[in-house]
């Protein structure tokens, strides 16, 4: 196979999907503007977790660039760039709208162009398209789960919609040279609004578990056994677990870019409205319950364990460990976090677990983490429990 394939941003979306590619025999080279990390992937290192370096090295079939024109002559285009939220919490497509316009220029007249980023429905006819006029363009979204051991780019079933049937066509016979379930729609905003509805599905319920989890903290039960007592009815019940507050590149954003979507049309979305307002407050209900436990925090020290927006990953988008450390540096604590996982962030460094403080506040603690060097330090566990 010698089609040449493009894809823009080597991250944990990008690198996945295009190495993939280059396994199937496709000509892949990678773009990123962080050449500190495309100099790493040429070399053989990967940055993410999921990826080892031996199958990065193996892959004879990719290489990586800081040069949007190595795009010139690729039969197929795919932009895999962060689509997160502003300041404001507000939908940010400037990375994506910038790698777009950046590549287009190098873009064939008969090239297939193929967005994975996430976007609110209508976006990728409304904006994408004028700026890839004359070439075939399909929505496909992405599907990671970093550090999910079952699922990945090859197994989890692909969504596909073009602006054309022919880019429906060319993007289905695309994915299913290295996708095992390839699926196509009617229309791009189909699939547009399914990839939001799945994340929205997923914030709701961890919100609706969240209020459970205090309401269960109330009675003086543990939610654990509550969620395990329901989930043995074999039907109309799907368990969900409290948290911190959600994180990540989608959960705590795609129902973001839905509710703004509707806003435009003058929809409504109360219940995503509602259970971002529980998520985002988890942060200070735990602080309360911090200082329930040990009055003024003042000159209190206290570990936050597992910055990570999930266990077993270094990704530290929208992690609630970041409210949660600010909130309680607010209220006079000495805080630290231990996560041997992420190591460094935001100019600081992991510290040692230990039993010379006040509290400990379990986030996201990762495989191997050492509880037991906590001694007898109290602990509370956000994601329920006693």
């Amino acid at each position: 196979m010698s089609s040449k394939v493009a894809v823009i941003g080597q991250g944990y979306v990008g690198l996945p999907l295009a190495l993939a590619a280059a396994e199937a025999g496709y000509e892949v080279v990678g773009i990123d503007t962080d050449a500190a990390r495309v100099a790493g992937l040429n070399s053989g290192k990967s940055p993410i977790g999921d990826i080892a370096d031996a199958y990065l090295a193996a892959q004879v079939y990719y290489r990586a660039s800081t040069d949007f024109a190595d795009a010139a002559g690729a039969d197929v285009v795919i932009l895999c760039l962060p689509t997160p939220l502003d300041a404001d919490r507000n939908p940010d497509n400037s990375l994506l709208l910038a790698g777009a316009r950046a590549v287009a220029g190098y873009v064939s007249a008969g090239a297939l162009v193929i967005n994975e980023s996430t976007v609110s429905p209508g976006f990728t006819r409304d904006v994408l398209a004028p700026i890839f006029s004359g070439r075939d363009l399909a929505y496909s979204p992405e599907r990671i789960d970093p550090a999910n051991k079952k699922w990945n780019v090859k197994n989890t079933p692909k969504l596909v919609a073009g602006l054309s049937e022919g880019a429906t066509t060319r993007a289905v016979a695309f994915y299913s040279k290295f996708v095992s379930s390839v699926s196509s729609y009617s229309s791009v905003e189909v699939v547009e609004t399914a990839k939001l509805l799945e994340n929205s599905f997923r914030l709701v319920n961890i919100s609706f578990i969240n209020e459970i989890a205090e309401f269960c903290a109330a009675m003086k039960i543990d939610v654990r056994e509550v969620i395990a007592a329901a989930s043995t009815k074999p039907y109309g019940f799907m368990p969900f677990f409290p948290s911190a507050g959600v994180g990540g590149h989608c959960i705590p954003v795609d129902p973001t870019y839905l509710a703004a979507k509707a806003r435009e049309i003058g929809a409504s979305t109360r219940f995503i409205d509602l259970a971002n307002e529980v998520n985002v407050s988890r942060p200070s209900y735990f602080v309360g319950v911090a200082a329930g436990i040990l009055g003024s925090l003042s000159g209190k020290k206290i570990v936050v364990v597992g910055v990570a927006y999930k266990p077993d990953v270094a990704d530290v988008r929208e992690t609630p460990a970041e409210s949660l450390i600010s909130l309680l540096r607010s209220a006079g604590a000495d805080v630290v976090w231990h996560d041997h996982v992420v190591g460094q962030w935001r100019g600081e460094a992991s510290a040692a677990l230990s039993a010379g403080y006040d509290l400990a506040v379990l986030v996201n603690p990762h495989t191997g983490t050492d509880l037991d060097a906590l001694g007898s330090v109290p602990i509370i566990d956000t994601r329920g429990g006693f």
